[in-house]
């Protein structure tokens, strides 16, 4: 299981998503006080904006993807 204080921008998709799923066992599992559920729930916001952004990453560099296979170069 993820670190709960572990920072989510350095986290792979799959690390990430994992902890995501984490995330929300913990609300199903152990309902929290209104804090630590508020606290939970940023949590996983965060969690799911970091997938979402590396899920757009990799779908921009897919579809750069030239007929001949190569990758054009981007900035990043």
């Amino acid at each position: 299981m993820a670190k709960q204080n572990e920072p989510v921008s350095g986290m792979s998709f799959e690390e990430a998503q994992k902890a995501l799923a984490d995330v929300m066992q913990q609300l199903e599992d152990n309902p929290a006080d209104l804090e630590g559920a508020v606290a939970l729930f940023e949590r996983g916001k965060a969690l799911l904006d970091q997938c979402q952004m590396l899920l757009d990453k990799a779908e921009l560099k897919v579809s750069q993807l030239e007929s001949n296979g190569s990758i054009t170069p981007m900035d990043d």
